[in-house]
């Protein structure tokens, strides 16, 4: 199975996403496809027998154009400014004019003159609406398009509209000419110019907002600059990204961007990382420490060799899982398109109805003809295909932009429904940066020898607690090593065979324990205990120690007041676990428990109609990450528990747990209030369209209906960018 995603031109409303979104779906060889009409993407997983061609004519048997594979490293050139729409809206400043001059009392052009000079007046009006069809020569394509291959969407009811209006007076021109001027009252033509006319203003306007919605997006991409200083030798010269190669070494000179991810070789500094992780304090860096590509060089000489370049490098990765997330689609975007693909069949068919109504009750083929075309015109289905996607790309960019990486649009509305949170301690609630606080000593060993022989076989692992034994002292060599899953390792040196765990190591090994006074005065002190075992004795306890995240207790409390259930969940040992937890605010504990178990405890809850947000960050994690509905890694965490997770914390802030609670209701309230605008709108307006209030003079017309259709597809792209005004949590900035 192979996944692209490819930029989709043609696309005007939410009927011609969906159009396209089921025709791939249907097409052998295709096991799933998504199309975002905000991105003007499809993002489409398919079998290895079919290839790009075979896509791009799917798209092409559809209606639609493919216009190649989307690449995270570039930013699509957005539309700019369409200098025509100058010269058009005076043009149809000069249209309105000469057909409504006489209607509002005004001075009329010589020789142009409805009532004394209706042939004139007519023939002017059929030549100024040519350039209107070439103007909107794509809307009136698209529409057929979409019309003969039964993918019905805005374009084709303003196709519908526009035709009908415009093959009604070219055949009341005819009679004209022949001589009946009455017929100068029954002429569309401006109807016509004016629809159109704002129809592409308003996809100009809208396309330019959309377009803001995309800005945090946009800012990543940009990011990284396009130039570095290559050192060859002693020489240090200027290159283009394209031109490193990996294990290049880059020097970056104080006030520069990094250009790759890489580890510095040379020199020390301070870099700005806030574009990705949302802090603003610069961190100290220093030789073997890694690089983003993209970080601000802050105050110090930097050599960096090159690890991560272009499609590889973090910033792209960051940009592709936002990109994929925003062509998912949550429930309530699918919802939303169910009903707007049902939405322009069923405006065809009560503006047909209103049509066949107007003429059966005795009215003339002018007035059902108007009717008839305003209710095409004035129920566009873009408004209720916004609601949605814009909402949740605006979100996304909020979170990327501040170091939250939500992997799929189904989560961002998913984290709304979380009420019970589970926290792992060690990496999580805790930095994971273990220290030694005491040494029990029971063996023949000094206390350096001891801890070398367990630093050695602790080497060989990525548990947490590793970490506390890491040592710049020549490390002995470790044979027949083996991870005891949950428990602890066992390894040979010196040709001895030694055991370090946690307690669940003695009750395996079945060793008799002798050492409870040292284990209570360990534990009671907040301390971890590590069990050395040789020949069947326990011949150390160490007592490690970790510290608590600065922000955990503010995000423990923050939760607590939201009703949240929050439970601590680890493989340390009750008492240390309950002293931890006391700390921080936490009720719930459930301590002594194996990577298996823990994903056992999470399905008990969800089974318990819990619905369950687990946070960790190591291997032991995983499992219990993709266990619970929603799995929260830490990005310093192990890459399997990041790939195993839903949502990764860039800047491993636990404060952003908050912040996406927050951001999840916004985005589903944001796109509620859309909704209801985008039916609100359809409700008032298709009565209105149809006639029904116009025995009180309340009256529209194609060109009016243009105008609202316009107005209320802006009143949804301007709510959904409010979005962007969210306030989050420890002093982290929006975008």
């Amino acid at each position: 199975m192979q996944k692209v995603i490819l930029n989709i031109k043609g696309m005007s409303c939410s009927a011609c996403s969906n159009s396209l979104e089921k025709y791939l779906n249907k097409q052998n060889g295709i096991i799933n496809a998504t199309v975002n009409l905000v991105l003007s993407q499809a993002s489409i997983e398919y079998n290895d027998n079919l290839s790009i061609e075979d896509l791009n004519k799917f798209i092409s048997d559809a209606g639609f154009e493919s216009l190649g594979i989307y690449d995270e490293t570039k930013i699509n050139k957005t539309n700019k400014s369409n200098k025509i729409i100058i010269p058009i809206t005076f043009l149809t400043i000069l249209v309105l004019y000469i057909s409504m001059s006489h209607m509002l009392s005004l001075p009329s052009i010589p020789y142009l003159d409805m009532m004394k000079n209706p042939i004139n007046y007519t023939i002017s009006l059929l030549i100024l609406t040519i350039p209107y069809l070439i103007y909107g020569f794509d809307i009136i394509k698209n529409g057929y398009k979409n019309l003969i291959h039964s993918h019905p969407n805005m374009d084709t009811l303003v196709f519908i509209g526009v035709l009908s209006s415009l093959i009604y007076s070219i055949y009341n021109t005819i009679l004209l000419l022949k001589g009946n001027t009455s017929l100068v009252d029954s002429l569309y033509y401006e109807s016509c110019i004016v629809v159109i006319y704002f129809i592409k203003l308003g996809r100009q306007i809208e396309t330019k907002n959309k377009e803001k919605t995309l800005d945090a997006i946009k800012e990543l991409v940009t990011i990284t600059p396009s130039y570095a200083l290559l050192k060859v030798g002693n020489e240090v010269k200027e290159v283009t990204i394209d031109e490193i190669k990996e294990n290049d070494i880059l020097v970056c000179k104080p006030g520069m961007k990094l250009a790759v991810d890489g580890v510095i070789t040379n020199g020390t500094t301070h870099i700005d990382e806030s574009f990705i992780t949302g802090e603003s304090i610069p961190s100290k860096k220093e030789k073997g420490n890694k690089v983003i590509a993209g970080s601000l060089n802050i105050d110090g000489y930097i050599e960096c060799k090159a690890e991560k370049i272009g499609k590889n490098s973090t910033i792209s990765e960051i940009v592709r899982l936002v990109v994929e997330a925003t062509n998912t689609k949550s429930p309530i975007s699918k919802l939303a398109d169910k009903a707007s693909g049902i939405f322009v069949p069923l405006v065809m068919l009560i503006a047909t109805i209103t049509l066949i109504s107007y003429l059966l009750l005795g009215y003339n083929l002018n007035i059902s003809l108007t009717r008839f075309v305003t209710v095409l015109v004035i129920s566009c289905p873009c408004a209720l295909g916004l609601a949605t996607p814009l909402a949740v790309v605006v979100a996304m960019g909020i979170t990327a932009r501040n170091g939250i990486l939500i992997k799929t649009s189904e989560v961002l509305e998913a984290i709304n429904k979380v009420d019970t949170i589970v926290f792992d301690k060690t990496g999580t609630l805790t930095y994971g940066n273990l220290k030694i606080s005491k040494l029990c000593n029971y063996s023949n060993y000094n206390n350096s020898k001891l801890l070398n022989i367990v630093s050695s076989i602790e080497s060989k692992s990525n548990h947490p607690i590793a970490s506390a034994f890491k040592t710049n002292d020549k490390l002995q060599k470790v044979t027949n090593f083996k991870n005891i899953d949950g428990i602890g390792l066992k390894g040979v040196t010196n040709n001895k065979e030694y055991y370090v765990g946690n307690n669940k190591l003695i009750k395996k090994l079945k060793i008799n324990n002798t050492h409870s006074k040292d284990e209570l005065d360990l534990v009671n002190n907040g301390n971890s205990i590590i069990y050395v075992i040789e020949d069947n004795n326990i011949i150390a306890l160490i007592g490690v120690k970790d510290i608590i995240r600065k922000e955990a207790k503010e995000v423990i409390k923050k939760l607590n007041n939201m009703d949240k259930n929050v439970i601590m969940l680890t493989g340390d040992n009750e008492i240390t676990a309950q002293v931890i937890a006391k700390e921080l605010g936490i009720k719930e504990v459930i301590a002594n428990v194996l990577p298996k178990e823990k994903s056992e405890k999470i399905k008990e809850l969800m089974n318990n109609n819990k619905y369950v947000m687990m946070v960790g960050d190591g291997i032991n994690d995983a499992v219990s990450l993709v266990t619970a509905n929603i799995g929260v890694a830490l990005s310093s965490g192990t890459d399997i528990a990041n790939n195993s997770a839903d949502v990764i914390l860039m800047n491993n802030n636990l404060i952003n747990i908050i912040n996406m609670f927050h951001i999840s209701k916004k985005t589903i309230t944001n796109i509620k209030q859309n909704l209801f605008l985008a039916f609100f709108y359809n409700i008032c307006m298709i009565p209105l369209a149809i006639g029904l209030l116009s025995k009180w003079n309340i009256n529209m017309n194609p060109m009016l209906g243009s105008i609202a259709m316009t107005l209320s597809s802006i009143t949804v792209v301007l709510n959904a960018l409010r979005l962007k005004n969210i306030k989050l949590e420890g002093g982290i900035n929006n975008v």
